[in-house]
C-alpha cells in the first residue's frame, strides 16, 4: 500500500498508526475511517469517535447481510443504475436535534442527496447515489453518528416495527434508583440521629452512589451521547443543558461522598432523570394521540385509468389499485405504483423521485418504479403492488422540488432554539457565578435549575405541530398542502393569479360543437388515440365526447406546451391544438375557446367549447377582492372577456392569449416588484408558473395532476372554499406567535425563580416536559377549533 496520510489528524501511514484492509483503513489516532476506491482516490467514510470501543471489522460484520442483493431490494422504494431511496426506522429520534442532524446527512456524506424525517413514525427517508455508496454504508454511517436503524426483514412494513421499550426500561430503572435514593435519605432529611445511624452514615451514602451509577450510565445515557454528538457536530441541542446538568450533579455528589463531606446530591439525580425521561414518556404518548400524519385512505383522489377485461376504460382512484391491475398512463403523468411495462414507448422522468432531469428509456417487460413520469405518449402497465398513497406524499414532499421556496419560518423557528440554548448557558453561568460569591450552597441548585427549566422544546414544537395539525384538517376537507411550510407561504400572499381554462371553469360540465369537414372512422380513431395520450383539460373533455372507437398505437407522439399535440401512425399524421399551430391562417378570430385539427396537412375543422364557470365564482372574488390584487391570466382568445367582465369585480385584471412563457414572466416580474403571488392553475400548462410563484396551487378533477410543480392540490368541488384556506393559514401564524408568547412568558417566570434559588432540580425537571405538552395542546385545540370554523 502506498503513503497515505490522514486528512482529519495528518497522521501518515509511515508512523504505522494506521490500520489497512482490502477495501478500507482506519486511522489509529483519531479513528476515522476511510474508504479506497482506487490507489490515489481515497474518501472519508465515517467517524468511529461516535461509537467508541467498536472496530471496523465489527461494525463491517454486523451489517454483511446488506451485501445480499436479495435483501436490499426489499428494504429500497426505488433502485436505478445510480439513485437508491430508501426509508429507515431510526428508534432513537426523540427531539427537534435528531431531526436537523438526520435531515443534513448529505453535510456527513456527499453521495447523500437529501433525507427526510417522519417525526411521528421515527422514519428518516433518504435519497442517495450508489456509484461509491451503499445501504449498507448508509446504515454504517447512521449507526455511527448514534442513530443506529432497526433493520426487520419479517416485518418490514408500515405499522409492524416491533416496539422499542427501552425508554419504559430506563424509566423503570431510574424509578426503582430515585424510591431507594429516597428512602436512605430519610435520616439526612429529618437530621434524625443516633449511635447506629451516624454509625452507619457512610454505608447509606456509599449505597446512594451505588444506585446512582445505573441512573447515570444507562437511564440517562441517551441525554449524554445526544449532547456529545450534537457538540462533535457543532450544534447545541437541547440535550447539552441538561446532560451538563447531571454531569455536575453526578461529579459533585461523588466528590462529597469520596471526601466525606456530606450527602451529595443523588436524590436531586435521580429524581431529576426519572422525571425527565416521565416527561419524555408522555410526550411520546402525546404526539401519538395528537399525529397529525395525513391518512392515505383521506387523501386526495389522484385519478388513474384502469383497462378492464373487456378494454374498456374507467377512473379509479389511485388506493383503489391491485396487484395485476392494467393501468393506463397518459403523457405527462405520474406512474403511481410499480408495475411492469406491457404496451407502449416508455421514456421515464425520475426526477420526481431522484432529482436527476435525464430521462431514461424502457421496453416492454422492464420494470417501472412508482413516481416516474412519462413523457412519450400513452402506455399501458401491470401494476405489481398495491399503492402506499402516503409514498406518493413523500415524493411530493421531495427537498428537490423546494430549493427554490422560501422556508423562512421554519428557519426563524430553529434560529430561536440554538440562539436560546446559547442564552440558557449564559444565564447559568453568570446566576451561577454570583452565587458562588453570595451563597455557594445555593450555587449547583441554581446552574442545575436554569439548565432545565428554560428547555427550547415548547418553542421549537410550536411551528411543527400547528403547522401539521392544519395539515391535516385541510386534507379532511379535500386542500391537500405539500409541506408546513406551504401554509406559511400562503398566510404571507398579496396577489392571486388564476388560470381559466380547467381552473375557473368546470371541464365536466362543458358542451362542445364541432364545426368542419366530416372526419373519416380512420381520423376518428387517430384522433380520439392522439388524445387518449394527453391529460390537458380540454383533451379529456374532448375525448369522453368521441364515439367508440379502435384504439391504434401511435409511431410519434409529440405534446408542445400552450401549442397542441401531434401524432402520427403509419402513414397518417394529426395536428390537434391552436390555429397558428394546425395551420389554420383563416381572418377569422373564433370568439370561445376552440381546439382544431388537421390531418396529413389539411385542415379539418374545429371543436368549440362552450365554459361553464364553477359555482361561486362570483361570490369568492367578491371576497378576495378586498385584500388581494387579482388576475386572470388566459392561453385562450378574448371571447369569454364580456362574460367575465360581468361576472368578475371591477379591479380584476384580465389577460388573455398568454403563452406559458408568458405568465412565468408576469408573475416573475411581480415577484421582483415585492409581491408575494399565488398561483392557481391545472397543474400541466401551468407548471412553470406554478413553480415560480410563492405558491403554487392545482386544481384537481379527479384526474391524474400529480406535480411537483405545485405545492398544494385543491379539489374542484372546494374550489369556492379557497378564501376560507387562505384566512386559516393566517390565523395559523398567530396561533404561533401565541405559543411563543406562551413559551417566553413561562420561561421567564421558571428562570426568575430558579436564578434566584427558589426551584429545585427535581421540581424543574417536573416542569420542564409540561412546558413542552402544554403547547403541543395548546396548538392542537386552537387549530381544531379553526378548523371547526372551515366546516
Amino acid at each position: 500500500m502506498e503513503h497515505k496520510t490522514c486528512f482529519h489528524c495528518g497522521l501518515d501511514s509511515t508512523t504505522s498508526e494506521i490500520i489497512y484492509d482490502d477495501k478500507s483503513f482506519c486511522c489509529n489516532g483519531c479513528k476515522t475511517v476511510y474508504e479506497i476506491f482506487s490507489a490515489n482516490d481515497l474518501t472519508c467514510y465515517y467517524d468511529l469517535q461516535n461509537a467508541p470501543g467498536t472496530t471496523p471489522k465489527e461494525i463491517e460484520g454486523k451489517y454483511n447481510f446488506l451485501d445480499n442483493p436479495k435483501i436490499v431490494e426489499r428494504l429500497l422504494e426505488f433502485n436505478d443504475e445510480k439513485t437508491q431511496i430508501v426509508t429507515l426506522y431510526i428508534p432513537h429520534i426523540h427531539c427537534s436535534s435528531c431531526i436537523w442532524i438526520l435531515e443534513n446527512l448529505n453535510k456527513l456524506h456527499p453521495s447523500v442527496s437529501s433525507s427526510i424525517v417522519n417525526f411521528g413514525k421515527k422514519t428518516v427517508r433518504v435519497n442517495y447515489n450508489t456509484e461509491h455508496f451503499s445501504l449498507k454504508d448508509l446504515v454504517k454511517l447512521l449507526s455511527s453518528i448514534g442513530y443506529e436503524p432497526f433493520i426487520s426483514l419479517d416485518d418490514y412494513s408500515v405499522g409492524k416495527k416491533n416496539v422499542d421499550r427501552s425508554l419504559i426500561y430506563k424509566l423503570g430503572v431510574a424509578g426503582f434508583a430515585f424510591g431507594n435514593i429516597m428512602f436512605l435519605s430519610f435520616p439526612e432529611y429529618f437530621q434524625v440521629s443516633g449511635f447506629w445511624i451516624e454509625k452507619y452514615a457512610p454505608v447509606f451514602r456509599w449505597l446512594m452512589f451505588v444506585f446512582s451509577l445505573p441512573v447515570v450510565f444507562y437511564s440517562a445515557q441517551d441525554y449524554f451521547i445526544s449532547a456529545y454528538k450534537g457538540i462533535r457536530s457543532k450544534i447545541l441541542n437541547i440535550d447539552v443543558p441538561i446532560a451538563l446538568g447531571a454531569a455536575v450533579l453526578f461529579i459533585r455528589s461523588t466528590a462529597e461522598i469520596v471526601l466525606d463531606i456530606g450527602t451529595g446530591f443523588f436524590d436531586s439525580l435521580s429524581g431529576l432523570i426519572f422525571f425527565l425521561l416521565l416527561g419524555k414518556f408522555f410526550q411520546q404518548k402525546t404526539y401519538t394521540f395528537l399525529s397529525f400524519e395525513r391518512d392515505y385512505k383521506s387523501y386526495f383522489p389522484i385519478g388513474i385509468t384502469k383497462i378492464l377485461s373487456d378494454n374498456s376504460e374507467t377512473s379509479i382512484q389511485v388506493y383503489d389499485i391491485e396487484k395485476g391491475d392494467r393501468l393506463l398512463i397518459r403523457n405527462e403523468e405520474l406512474i403511481p405504483v410499480d408495475c411492469i411495462l406491457i404496451k407502449g414507448k416508455a421514456r421515464i422522468d425520475y426526477s420526481f423521485v431522484t432529482g436527476e432531469s435525464e430521462a431514461v428509456s424502457k421496453q416492454s417487460g422492464d420494470k417501472l418504479f412508482a413516481g416516474g413520469k412519462q413523457l412519450n405518449g400513452s402506455i399501458e402497465v401491470d401494476a405489481l403492488k398495491t399503492v402506499e398513497q402516503s409514498y406518493l406524499t413523500q415524493l411530493w414532499s421531495n427537498d428537490v422540488f423546494s430549493k427554490n421556496k422560501e422556508d423562512g419560518f421554519t428557519t426563524l423557528t430553529n434560529a430561536i432554539s440554538k440562539r436560546f440554548t446559547i442564552s440558557v448557558l449564559s444565564i447559568a453561568i453568570i446566576a451561577t457565578s454570583f452565587w458562588m460569591f453570595t451563597d455557594s450552597s445555593k450555587a449547583l441548585n441554581v446552574f442545575t435549575s436554569v439548565l432545565i427549566i428554560a428547555c427550547p422544546c415548547a418553542i421549537a414544537l410550536a411551528a411543527p405541530f400547528t403547522f401539521g395539525n392544519l395539515l391535516r384538517i385541510f386534507g379532511k376537507l379535500k386542500f391537500y398542502a405539500k409541506n408546513a411550510s406551504v401554509i406559511e407561504q400562503l398566510a404571507a400572499v398579496d396577489t392571486i393569479i388564476f388560470d381559466k381554462t380547467g381552473t375557473i371553469t368546470a371541464n365536466k360540465e362543458t358542451s362542445i360543437e364541432y364545426n368542419g369537414l366530416e372526419l373519416s372512422e380512420d381520423e376518428e380513431a387517430l384522433l380520439k388515440s392522439t388524445l387518449r395520450n394527453s391529460n390537458h383539460p380540454l383533451s379529456r373533455s374532448l375525448y369522453s365526447l368521441l364515439n367508440e372507437n379502435d384504439i391504434v398505437t401511435l409511431d410519434t407522439y409529440e405534446e408542445h406546451i400552450g401549442k397542441g399535440i401531434e401524432a402520427q401512425h403509419n402513414q397518417d399524421s394529426i395536428k390537434i391544438g391552436s390555429a397558428p399551430f394546425v395551420g389554420y391562417t383563416s381572418e377569422t378570430a373564433a370568439l370561445n375557446t376552440a381546439v382544431h385539427v388537421s390531418t396529413n396537412n389539411r385542415y379539418k375543422g374545429s371543436f368549440t367549447f362552450y365554459n361553464k364557470y364553477r359555482k361561486g365564482l362570483s361570490k369568492l372574488f367578491n371576497k378576495l377582492k378586498k385584500e388581494y390584487d387579482l388576475v386572470i391570466l388566459s392561453g385562450d382568445n378574448s371571447g369569454e372577456k364580456e362574460n367575465l367582465t360581468k361576472l368578475l369585480p371591477a379591479k380584476t385584471k384580465l389577460f388573455f392569449n398568454q403563452k406559458p412563457e408568458d405568465k412565468l414572466e408576469y408573475i416573475k416580474h411581480h415577484q421582483n416588484s415585492g409581491a408575494k403571488v399565488l398561483m392557481i392553475g391545472d397543474g400541466l400548462n401551468d407548471a412553470g408558473a406554478l413553480a415560480q410563484s410563492n405558491v403554487g396551487i392545482a386544481i384537481s378533477e379527479n384526474v391524474n395532476v400529480f406535480s411537483p410543480a405545485c405545492d398544494a392540490i385543491l379539489d374542484a368541488t372546494k374550489f369556492n372554499q379557497l378564501y376560507h384556506f387562505i384566512k386559516a393559514s393566517k390565523q395559523a401564524i398567530k396561533i404561533i406567535k401565541w405559543s411563543f408568547l406562551l413559551s417566553l412568558i413561562y420561561n421567564c417566570i421558571g428562570l426568575y425563580f430558579a436564578v434566584t434559588g427558589q426551584l429545585a432540580p427535581v421540581i424543574a425537571a417536573i416542569l420542564m416536559p409540561l412546558s413542552s405538552i402544554s403547547i403541543v395542546v395548546f396548538t392542537t385545540i386552537c387549530t381544531n377549533v379553526l378548523g371547526r370554523k372551515l366546516k
